[in-house]
């Protein structure tokens, strides 16, 4: 059934890719108080972002009890008896 449908033909090449011009360079000197008071509360905000993944990743880890290789405790072999002996 080839032949009733038409032929695609070949989508054209991509233009190059140009690359990104360099951004440019800020010293902390040359930030004016707002722009520095912006940045520092910025990095103060993903400290305490990943510090309250580390508490959690810490919470949920405590909750597991088994290890790659099993169970780790030793298990309890010992039988009861009614009779004490």
């Amino acid at each position: 059934m080839g032949f009733l449908m038409p032929k695609v033909s070949a989508p054209p090449p991509l233009p190059p890719v140009q690359p990104l011009p360099e951004p440019p360079a800020v010293k902390k000197e040359e930030m004016t108080e707002a722009e520095k008071k912006e940045v520092a509360a910025r990095e103060e905000k993903i400290s305490k972002e990943q510090a309250a993944i580390e508490r959690k990743r810490k919470g949920r880890k405590s909750t597991i009890l088994t290890g790659p290789l099993g169970i780790q405790d030793e298990a309890t072999i010992e039988k009861k008896t009614l009779l004490g002996g």
